[in-house]
């Protein structure tokens, strides 16, 4: 058996995933924690990890260190994507984040984390499963979708539409105007349809969303207080309800947002890019209802990297 703790280091949050995996099964979970770090904040206009993000990072790693000592594990590793990949001094960060706080970090590339999304939301489906699945992560930097059958990849891209980048690039009000949003998602839809052939839209009949702004948006569509883990994993959201939800929060301030059942406060000033983005997904695969899932890069890392 192998205890891994693993730190997935992201453009908007850095999160915490502790536990046991054996004969390649992950067979209990210790730990989940995400803390909204912002990394990437000014990268996209900049170029480079600020000091003020990559001191907000350590600090959160500080914290996790103590919780990874005190589960005692054996594989500490880090995984590194969008920020850290698009920015100039982003080896140095990872060196740094190896020399203080002892985990080894793997600075992500399109197939590998593509790889590790896909292996981590279908890891406990029947791999005979021939259903052309299309699991989406939106991130602060980069939406990954990728496309796959049972546990293989056949098809997988990294796009420029995050929930930080975005919301940099077009929210400059609060709350945001029509024309804002509207120019949010007419350059998302761009950037999603350029990326996808339509070949690949149309092979698609199921879909998986992962990560921060996905289940936030199951969590605020069942008024969830505290959020609830086993009430998100594997809720449908549909088209409709993420439409109305949409509506709601782009009607509302930052500090109302901060207010939303459902919704963490520090995920309030991105969480309108992260709803447009998801609806934009569904419209460029014409889908009526997406699964939401609490299983995603962390466990396939945990899996493909640790175990």
């Amino acid at each position: 058996m192998t205890r891994a703790a693993v730190v997935d280091i992201g453009s908007n949050s850095t999160r915490l995933f502790v536990a046991d995996i054996e004969d390649q099964r992950l067979t209990r979970e210790l730990a989940r924690i995400s803390t909204v770090t912002r990394l990437g904040a000014g990268v996209d206009k900049d170029g480079r990890l600020r000091e003020d993000a990559m001191q907000r990072v350590f600090d959160t790693l500080a914290e996790y260190t103590e919780k990874i000592d005190h589960h005692g594990a054996d594989r500490r590793l880090a995984v590194l994507t969008s920020a850290v990949r698009d920015s100039a001094n982003g080896e140095q960060f990872a060196a740094t984040v190896k020399a203080r706080f002892g985990l080894e970090p793997h600075i992500l590339h399109g197939d590998d984390e593509a790889r590790l999304t896909f292996l981590g939301a279908t890891s406990e489906r029947d791999p005979q499963d021939r259903t052309p699945t299309l699991v989406f992560d939106i991130g602060g930097g980069s939406t990954e979708m990728v496309i796959g059958s049972g546990h293989a990849v056949s098809f997988h891209v990294s796009t420029q539409a995050g929930v930080v980048r975005q919301t940099e690039r077009h929210l400059h009000h609060d709350p945001p105007t029509q024309a804002e949003l509207r120019e949010l998602s007419e350059d998302v839809a761009t950037i999603l349809a350029d990326a996808v052939p339509a070949a690949e839209r149309r092979r698609v009949e199921k879909a998986i969303a992962v990560a921060g702004t996905a289940t936030s948006l199951a969590a605020i569509a069942q008024d969830l207080d505290p959020y609830d883990p086993a009430k998100v994993h594997g809720y449908e959201l549909s088209i409709g309800r993420s439409a109305q939800i949409a509506q709601r929060l782009a009607r509302l301030s930052l500090a109302e947002r901060k207010r939303v059942k459902g919704l963490h406060p520090d995920r309030a000033a991105t969480i309108i890019a992260g709803v447009l983005i998801f609806t934009e997904v569904a419209r460029l695969f014409d889908l009526k209802e997406i699964e939401i899932s609490e299983h995603d890069i962390l466990r396939g890392a945990a899996l493909a990297l640790a175990g």
